[in-house]
């Protein structure tokens, strides 16, 4: 008699509540890993930590690792940690819902002056109120006197460029239908129905955007996408929206830009990451700043979970995996 398979061993962050891998397939042995382990431990499939401070710190412990199911879209730490021998999967579409949001949430937090009356409420003096039209003739250049005066502008009837028109861009898309925008798309290359831009349109169609939205992933190719040049082409007080990844954007090219009143922006993502403290950004105006959070709500872990359980019973079948960043040598 031959010997029976041994169950498939499936490492996941022990911080994790098991009540949430209820969904995981039979015939797995799921193994709760913490990051202060003092042994190795034996597993096939690793779900990492979404840390990867802590996640680098349970890889040290780790042997014969076969499979890495990411609960995170973005893996730029993973290849080079565990080698071209391991198949790695992202969690491609669990983050959709939670991203787009953010990003029309800041979109309509700028565009509404909505820092600019949280510090004059702050203040209590109902008469500050009339900044917001000093603001908004400073920040678009706008010359004509407006009676009553500008106190927000509005987001229907604007053009936005979506820098990337994958899965999270197409979410932001659909939720600003209400607004009637006029959307422009750009991606690694050209397609119809609807019609992309090619990035290397990119140039041509900044200045005739009042919001540009980067959704893009990391690579080697979109380092650094929007530098000086490309901050210069965007019109007086157009909005840059980063709630893909910080290196996308030349950090002091963007600190200028809003300093000299040029622009302003709504991050999600800096590069460096996390923002030192006293980092020019810190205090720069016209820019709202959170710390890499657009993912983060309550049904994140649940979202990623599931995107993996799935991963995993094709895994397991010897199905093609859906979401393969890096297929093993």
């Amino acid at each position: 008699m031959g010997l029976m398979n041994p169950m498939l061993r499936v490492g996941y962050p022990a911080s994790i509540s098991a009540d949430l891998l209820r969904d995981f397939p039979e015939g797995i042995e799921l193994i709760p890993l913490s990051d202060k382990m003092d042994h190795d431990v034996e597993i096939d499939v690793w779900i990492p930590d979404p840390y990867s401070t802590k996640a680098l710190r349970t890889w040290a412990h780790l042997r014969g690792v076969k499979l890495v199911l990411s609960l995170m879209a973005g893996t730029e730490w993973i290849p080079a940690t565990v080698g071209p021998h391991v198949t790695i999967s992202n969690a491609r579409g669990a983050h959709n819902i939670s991203t787009a949001e953010w990003t029309v949430a800041a979109i309509l937090t700028m565009l509404k002056y909505f820092p600019l009356y949280l510090e004059i409420q702050r203040s209590g003096v109902w008469k500050r109120r009339f900044e917001a039209n000093a603001y908004y003739k400073k920040i678009t250049g706008s010359t004509r006197e407006e009676y009553p005066p500008v106190m927000q502008e509005e987001l229907t009837g604007k053009t936005v460029l979506l820098v990337g028109h994958g899965e999270i861009g197409k979410e932001i898309e659909r939720m600003l239908k209400p607004f009637h925008v006029d959307v422009l798309r750009v991606a690694r290359t050209a397609r119809t129905q609807p019609e992309v831009h090619a990035v290397s349109e990119l140039d041509n169609l900044l200045p005739r955007a009042h919001v540009v939205v980067l959704i893009l992933p990391s690579t080697p190719e979109s380092k650094g996408l929007i530098g000086a040049a490309q901050l210069a082409l965007m019109r007086q007080g157009a909005l840059l929206v980063n709630s893909a990844r910080g290196p996308i954007v030349d950090t002091g090219a963007l600190v200028e830009a809003l300093k000299a009143g040029r622009i302003r922006a709504a991050l999600d993502v800096t590069d460096p990451e996390p923002l030192p403290e006293g980092h020019p950004l810190w205090s720069c105006p016209n820019l709202l700043l959170t710390e890499h959070v657009a993912g983060s709500t309550p049904q994140f872990t649940p979202r990623a979970l599931h995107t993996a359980a799935e991963e995993l019973r094709r895994y397991m079948k010897g199905e093609p995996l859906k979401n393969v960043v890096q297929a093993a040598l």
